[in-house]
């Protein structure tokens, strides 16, 4: 059985503080993709983030957008 196509955005930006998921400049949000798996966000998400290590500000997140477009798939998967 073929796997579902599940969607997953990656994005990140540089947050006000550590403290909070708030960041600096929305129009400077780094959109890295969108991805039809979790391990393939993954493997973006590890990649941007160790780019970045130097600066304790940068954050990148995945995000899963099958879940804002289709709630209540997950109690419908077989």
């Amino acid at each position: 059985m073929p796997h579902r196509q599940l969607l997953h955005l990656v994005i990140g930006g540089e947050l006000k503080n550590v403290e909070t998921i708030e960041f600096r400049d929305l129009s400077k949000i780094d959109l890295v993709g969108a991805y039809a798996s979790y391990q393939e966000a993954v493997e973006a998400w590890r990649a941007k983030a160790q780019s970045t290590v130097d600066n304790a500000l940068m954050r990148y997140f995945i995000i899963h957008a099958h879940k804002l477009l289709d709630p209540d798939a997950d109690e419908r998967a077989p």
